[in-house]
Parts: C-alpha cells; structure tokens; sequence
C-alpha cells in the first residue's frame, strides 16, 4: 500500500503536490490539517540511545530517527513544510530556515568550511546578497561576472557558483543550463524567489541548491519571515549541522504558515501573473514610462523606469503599498536604489542596471482596473517624452 502511495506522488502534478506534499499522513493520523508543534525539546528515558542519535546526526546531519530530539536539529512542523517544498522543486530534500540570508549565509558556510570561499556570482542579486558577497562578512571573496564568463572565473577555490533568475530587481533571466555546464563541478545556486516552482524548477535545468525567501511568494501574505534550500541529501545534512550550529532556525508558527501558503502557490503566483502582463501591456505603451522590464517566463514582478521623478510615485500610490518585500497578495513597490539595492555601491549598482528611475512593483491579487487607475494616477499628468519603441524589455 504505502508502495502505490510513493508511485502515485512521483506523479503528481505541481498544483496537486502544492495541496497535498507534506500532508500525506493526516488522513491516517485523523486529521485534516497539519499540526502544529511548538515544543523546544522532547522527553527521551533511554539517554544511551538519545546520545547515539545525537552523534549520528553530528556525524552525517541526517534527521534523526523516531521522535525529536531538541528544536535546534529538527521540528515536525518545519518538516512538513521542508518535504513539501522539496516535491514542488523536484529535490531529495529541502531545508528551511529563519529567513532567506540565513539559508544563504549557512550555504557559504558549508561550503568555507570545506576551505572553498571563492564565490562566482552574476549582477543583479538581491542587495543584501551582494552585501554578503562583497563585505566578506563570513570569510568569502567574490568574482562578478556575466553570464558568459562564469567558467573562466573558476578557481581551485570557488566553492559556489550564485545566479538570481529572474534577477531582483531589473528581471534579467539568466540560461540556466548553460550556466550549470559551465558550472563543471562546482554547485551552481540559483536564487528562485520571483520565478517560483511554479514557473521554473531550477534543479531541472542542473542546479545543485535552490534557494528561496520564503518571506515572499512561498508565504505569500506578508506575514512570516522564512528561508529555504532545495537541495540533495548529502548537502541537506551539510546544511542542518550549520543550522543546528548556528541557530539559524524557522519557527513552527512559521512552518505551518509556509505550508498553508505552499497550498494556494499555483493559483496565487498565475493570478498575479495575468494582473501583471496587463500591467506591462499599459505600462509600455505609456508615455511617462521609459522602459519595462518583464522575463519571458512571466510572473508577477514588474520593473520600470520612468520619464519623470520615480519618488513621487512612490509617494503617490494609494491603493498599493509602498514598501519593501515582494510576493504577497497585496501590490507592493519599492524604489531599488534607494531601498533594496542600497546598500550596493552606486557605481556596480547602475553597471547591474538598477538605475535611479527604476521602480519595482510587485503585482498582487487586486483587481487589474484598481491597480492601473492607482498606477496612472501615481505617474502624473501624461507630458513626459514618449516612450522608444523599446519600451518593453523582455528579460
């Protein structure tokens, strides 16, 4: 029986994993939705075998069999939420932890810890990954490099090959097979946040990690902050004992939030999507838009920059939100080089194309007709020179 239920699931389509993976044992359990375990440490009478648990698990960073040990190591909550989200990106595991530049931060240490620091890494990423990057803060060094240029940029040391695709904030898509053969045998990382399993399965394409801010469409509702590495086994254990080791780790509340979220992912992210290409198709006809940025996969960010001061329509909008993050079912924007990207130097931060006109806009589930009304109205009068015909920039 448990053998047909395997067969069954390796077949499953995404939206019916995103409903069910993680959930499989309820049913038999007597429950309908997943519970929620809030306890830090477990009781254990034979402390012989306890200890022997421990050591395998210090030892390989395997999960420890029967029942937990301590919330440190492992918590059946956030293992639910790990298992499903490793079914969605096609991986043998997956490890979550307490937001998206902790999963990364315990990467680079894994792979340091091997005495591989060197990281090769294409712009734009993320501003505080780039931060990460070049401050050095956990002993790496970095080499920035386009796409085209990773193999050449490998070094006896390089421990870890780091792309965005699409890329925060200017959505610049990235080859991602291509980039993996070039990888050779180094671990090629792709930051999977704005695509989503729903529009791309990196693992698929030849990546060894894929790293999600759950904070962001996983959750999907602007209330947990979270991050994750999809991965195989043997870097999953890797990355356990750096979390056991450095408390980096994800809060049951936040587990059960996740999985809730994983549920409605597929409906959410094609919504926002639909609202989204609607947007770009006004966006790049209009006047006081200099360029859009849109990938060709789709999804539900949008970048542009604009004719006049991007400021004031940030201070303009009313029905979308103004601030940081992204993925949420409500519309966000954000000024990248003000905010997001901030913290990059000026001059890589225009040579990555984040340009100070350039607004991000996250795409919610509102409907389209209230988010262009708040958009048009936010963009003031219609003066600005008109648009290229370039106006629209796919990828």
């Amino acid at each position: 029986m448990e053998l047909g239920m395997d067969m069954r699931r390796t077949t499953r389509a995404l939206a019916t994993e995103a409903v069910h993976a993680g959930r499989d044992d309820l049913a038999g359990l007597g429950l309908h939705a997943a519970p929620i375990d809030l306890s830090t440490t477990y009781p254990s009478y034979d402390s012989r075998a306890e200890a022997a648990r421990i050591d395998a698990f210090a030892t390989t960073g395997a999960e420890p069999e029967g029942p937990p040990v301590y919330g440190r190591l492992g918590n059946p909550t956030v293992a639910r939420f790990e298992t499903a989200l490793a079914r969605l990106e096609g991986t043998e595991s997956a490890v979550a932890f307490a937001s998206g530049m902790a999963a990364l931060s315990a990467v680079l240490l894994v792979r340091g810890s091997m005495g591989l620091r060197h990281v090769v890494a294409v712009r734009p990423l993320y501003g505080c990954s780039d931060h990460l990057l070049t401050a050095g803060l956990l002993g790496s060094e970095v080499t920035f490099t386009d796409p085209a240029g990773v193999a050449d940029a490998l070094r006896p040391d390089t421990g870890l090959v780091l792309v965005e695709s699409p890329a925060n904030p200017t959505l610049a898509e990235v080859d991602l097979r291509a980039v993996a053969h070039a990888c050779g045998s180094v671990p090629l990382l792709v930051d999977n946040t704005f695509a989503t399993p729903v529009l791309q399965r990196p693992a698929e394409h030849g990546a060894r990690l894929v790293l999600h801010s759950a904070t962001k469409y996983l959750g999907g509702h602007g209330d947990v902050l979270a991050g994750v590495v999809a991965c195989d086994e043997e870097f999953a254990g890797r990355l356990r004992q750096v979390r056991f080791a450095t408390g980096g780790v994800l809060h049951p509340l936040a587990g059960y939030l996740l999985l809730r979220g994983l549920s409605t992912l597929p409906v959410r992210v094609r919504a926002a999507s639909a609202n989204a290409a609607e947007l770009v198709r006004r966006l790049s006809g209009d006047p006081r838009v200099a360029r859009v940025h849109y990938p060709r996969i789709g999804g539900a960010m949008v970048s542009f920059e604009v004719h006049g001061d991007p400021h004031a329509v940030i201070g303009g909008v009313r029905l979308i939100t103004p601030a940081v993050s992204l993925g949420s079912v409500d519309s966000l924007i954000q000024h990248p080089a003000s905010i997001s990207h901030r913290i990059v130097d000026a001059d890589d931060r225009r040579d990555a194309g984040v340009g100070d006109r350039l607004l991000r806009l996250s795409v919610g589930l509102e409907d389209v007709e209230d988010l262009w009304a708040d958009l048009d109205a936010a963009l003031g009068e219609r003066t600005a020179t008109p648009a290229r015909p370039e106006a629209l920039a796919q990828g």
